[in-house]
Parts: C-alpha cells; sequence; structure tokens
C-alpha cells in the first residue's frame, strides 16, 4: 500500500523539515507528500525549504505542495505592491532576506511560477487536505480560496463534507493536542504543531501525518 504523508507548516524551518522527510519518515519515491502550505516566513531558511520541495519534484518523488496564506501574502505583495505591509507584518522580510534580496521584485520567475501553480486544496477519496479550512456556509466551498488559506474550523455541517475528514495546518497546535483528534477520530484533524515558534511557546515540533496508519511523526525543532 502506498504510503500517504500530510505534513503541516514549516515556516522556513529547513534543518527540521530535512530530518523529518529524510530520517523520520524516510520518504519514498513510492510514497506521496501533500504539504499543508506556509512554507515561508517567520523561520531563517525558506529558500531552503522552498528548493527541496521543488528538488524533490524534480527528481521524481510524488509531492503535492498546497498554498498557505504566507505564500498568497507573497504572490499579493508582488502583484501589488500596496499589499507589501501585511505581508511584512507577518515576517516576510525574512523570506525575502532568505532569497539573498533586497526587495520583493527580485524574485526569479522560477519562484514566482512555484507559488503560483500551488493547488489550494487536494482530495484523497473521503480525505481533503486543505491550509486551513473551507466555507462551511457556501454552496461551492471549493470555490472560496480565501477561506481555505484563511479559514479553520472544528466541525463542518455543509452536505458535501458528508463522511469527509479534513486535515488542515494554520492554526498551531499542541502535540496532545492533535493526538487527542487523532485518537477521538475526529471530522477535523490539525497537524501544525508549531514548529518556528519552538518548545517556549509549547509548540516547537514539525510533524507528519501518515494517513493509512493515522501514525503521527514529529521532530523536534532544530533550527534556530
Amino acid at each position: 500500500m502506498k504510503r500517504i504523508f500530510a505534513i503541516g507548516d514549516i515556516h522556513g524551518c529547513y534543518k527540521t523539515l530535512y530530518e523529518l522527510v529524510f530520517n523520520r519518515i524516510r520518504l519514498e519515491k513510492t510514497d506521496r507528500l501533500i504539504m499543508l502550505g506556509d512554507y515561508i516566513d517567520r523561520g531563517s531558511m525558506s529558500r531552503q525549504v522552498i528548493d527541496l520541495i521543488m528538488n524533490l519534484q524534480e527528481e521524481g518523488y510524488d509531492v503535492v505542495p498546497l498554498s498557505g496564506n504566507h505564500e498568497w501574502m507573497l504572490l499579493s505583495s508582488y502583484d501589488n505592491h500596496d499589499m507589501l505591509p501585511l505581508w511584512l507584518m507577518n515576517d516576510g522580510q525574512t523570506t525575502i532576506e532568505s532569497f539573498g534580496l533586497d526587495e520583493i521584485s527580485g524574485f526569479s520567475r522560477t519562484y514566482i511560477g512555484f507559488f503560483r501553480n500551488l493547488k489550494y486544496f487536494h482530495r484523497e477519496e473521503n480525505l481533503l487536505f486543505v491550509h486551513a479550512g473551507f466555507n462551511d456556509e457556501a454552496e461551492d466551498p471549493f470555490a472560496d480560496r480565501e477561506a481555505m488559506i484563511w479559514e479553520s474550523r472544528f466541525s463542518y455541517s455543509n452536505p458535501v463534507f458528508t463522511n469527509t475528514r479534513i486535515i488542515h495546518g494554520h492554526r498551531p497546535k499542541q502535540l496532545d493536542y492533535v493526538r487527542s483528534m487523532i485518537s477521538q477520530n475526529s471530522q477535523v484533524i490539525p497537524i501544525d504543531t508549531g514548529c518556528v515558534y519552538g518548545r517556549e511557546m509549547n509548540y516547537g515540533y514539525l510533524s507528519a501525518l501518515e494517513i493509512n496508519t493515522m501514525e503521527l511523526i514529529s521532530v523536534e525543532k532544530m533550527d534556530e
């Protein structure tokens, strides 16, 4: 059976991501890796994170990267500099510096193309993967991209989500909380365990959820 992993918010924690992908889950080309967005900002190694994801794709690994609100803020700022203050307020400067740039206009077409091609959700049978969540009141929740990168919920009642489990990131949760949601067979499972925030805030882990076994594999933050 193909292993399917989902990884929550990375936020520039490259060393921790590398440890998780290559030494803990030992990703193989027969696996599928679904990444839930927010690869950039806050941590100091955003470029290395993006390069790792792009390299995995180029080498033939089955990687499905989704967009988070931080990727959206980067693109919005790139397209419209009036949006730049919002991104900078959310630590966008760390990403600009990680790429060795002085300003956002310096991003290469290759990286901008990567961000533009990110999907907003992914489905695996009765599982939905998304950065934040969905607009539960919308007739077509999959048309509301803003909700998918900003809006997290504890449960959903829209008929389109009947018998569907939603795996998301966006809002950091403590490991024990995530494990409890898994053990309770919750409809909604958050897997952002706040790697970038560190142990001083009772977070400090990067986590991968293996979908077939519902095993949570976590690595304590290794980045400075």
